[in-house]
């Protein structure tokens, strides 16, 4: 379970060695509310995330809160390992949509292995328990200590993005005497018809080796004494939302894998990356089955294991943003319900514009319906959560921000001296913090004054 990582939650109900145990004031009466969240629902009015009421956490540990569901991870997972049972497969969970340790070390005891992008990563995997066996390195701008880094740990793949990359690895692994499993990641320039901040498939993005040079850096590696093929992979964006994009790009692959078969370099696995997208309002997604038998279809037959590299798709509906509504504010051409949450607690909405439903925790049956403009406290006309969304709200209440459990956490900042906010694991009846409220005073405690 998580007791490992139990810490001093910030509510007055719990002390340092204790769990929070929901109580069931909240009644058993359900709505017929519909979430793309696993497992929240609405029971006497009220939000309820397993067993445990939303209320109940705002009470224990204030806001804003990071609050997620360890049973919609679990699930998540696992809907992957029913739907690809039939292909050898490897999971590798991308660290970077959400990084707990919490999160990390639930995943590892699924079977997962982890996909990553810094040092700072593979040490939080390391610092969960999980195999460092089981990481895949991802990045294009990898630094030669943290290659060694991950070498003397034991990873099972770095993922070369450049020529220059494959040079810089081939001479830190020959100055500790070790050789470098590796993959390319080769550019298929494919549009994943998605976001272009999270379209990275094109031949203008920064990421992979173009696909016309793959075929020549591939020989190259395997004539390099410290350097160890074992793989080709491709990313091609997050949050798709078509099939087609995916089969586009494996079709390329599998072109470049049997060329260079023929050629005598030979691959242990094909990683088709990650991207699969979520429902966030009524999206129309990418269904498991339907993935996975397109998949199945095109490496039928083949020795190779498929390696997936998910992140939001498994992460993001099991979590909510509470935050707190301080004013309500009407005006002539706009009204704006002001919360305690802001573009530094969660940053999607401003930087890609990216809908997230809101609700609030507790029904009003008896206020009237009006349009909102969900706005945070940062100094910045971009500091919004959501635009033009009817809610029945009042000063006071709390609003849970929907499918918030990937990119939320991990991209939120400090920006007007402002705290990041605690996290926290629902099981069943119990909610654990799995990361303590900044307090102000640390976010300064490590500068100094110039003094004559």
């Amino acid at each position: 379970m998580l007791d490992r990582f139990r810490v001093r939650p910030e509510g007055p109900a719990c002390s340092s060695a204790e769990i929070c145990v929901a109580d069931d004031k909240w009644g058993d009466q359900m709505s017929t509310e519909r979430f793309p969240h696993p497992t929240l629902s609405r029971r006497n009015g009220a939000l309820v995330v397993e067993e445990v009421a939303l209320a109940s956490i705002v009470e224990r540990f204030g806001t804003p809160a990071y609050v997620y569901s360890k049973r919609a991870i679990v699930e998540a997972y696992q809907s992957y390992t029913r739907a690809l049972a039939a292909i050898p497969h490897q999971i590798c969970y991308a660290l970077k949509a959400n990084s707990n340790l919490g999160v990390i070390d639930i995943l590892a005891r699924e079977g997962a292995g982890f996909d990553i992008v810094s040092q700072g990563e593979l040490m939080r995997v390391i610092a969960a328990g999980a195999d460092p066996s089981k990481v895949i390195f991802s990045g294009v701008a990898k630094t030669a200590k943290e290659m060694d880094f991950a070498l003397k740990q034991g990873i099972g793949c770095f993922i070369v993005e450049s020529e220059p990359e494959l040079e810089r690895l081939q001479m830190v692994a020959k100055s500790i005497g070790r050789r470098a499993p590796i993959t390319f990641r080769v550019n298929p320039d494919v549009d994943a018809k998605t976001h272009p901040y999270i379209s990275t498939g094109l031949k203008g993005n920064k990421f992979g080796v173009a696909y016309n040079d793959a075929h020549r850096l591939y020989l190259r590696a395997a004539a390099m004494p410290n350097i160890e093929i074992i793989g080709i992979e491709c990313h091609i964006g997050s949050q798709l939302m078509e099939l087609s994009p995916y089969e586009e790009a494996l079709v390329k692959l599998l072109e470049l894998t049997d060329l260079l078969e023929k050629q005598g370099v030979h691959f242990e696995h094909i990683d088709l990356g990650g991207g699969l997208g979520i429902n966030y309002a009524n999206d129309d997604t990418v269904g498991l089955p339907a993935f996975a038998a397109m998949i199945s279809k095109h490496l039928a037959g083949r020795k190779q294991t498929l390696f997936l590299e998910p992140g939001r798709s498994i992460v993001g509906n099991s979590g909510v943003l509470l935050t707190n509504v301080e004013y309500v504010k009407t005006g002539e051409a706009k009204n704006f319900c002001i919360v305690d949450a802001g573009m530094n607690d969660l940053l999607r909405p401003s930087l890609y514009a990216a809908h997230h439903e809101i609700v609030n925790v507790v029904e009003h049956p008896h206020i009237s319906d009006a349009v909102f403009d969900i706005v945070g406290p940062v100094c910045e006309s971009t500091c919004f959560l959501g635009k033009e969304r009817v809610l029945r709200v009042q000063e006071g209440d709390t609003l849970a921000v929907l499918s918030a459990g990937a990119y939320g956490f991990v991209m939120a900042s400090n920006y007007n001296t402002r705290v990041k906010p605690c996290e926290v694991m629902i099981d069943d009846k119990r909610a654990t913090v799995i990361r303590e409220r900044e307090q102000i005073e640390s976010l300064f405690s490590n500068e100094h004054r110039i003094r004559d």
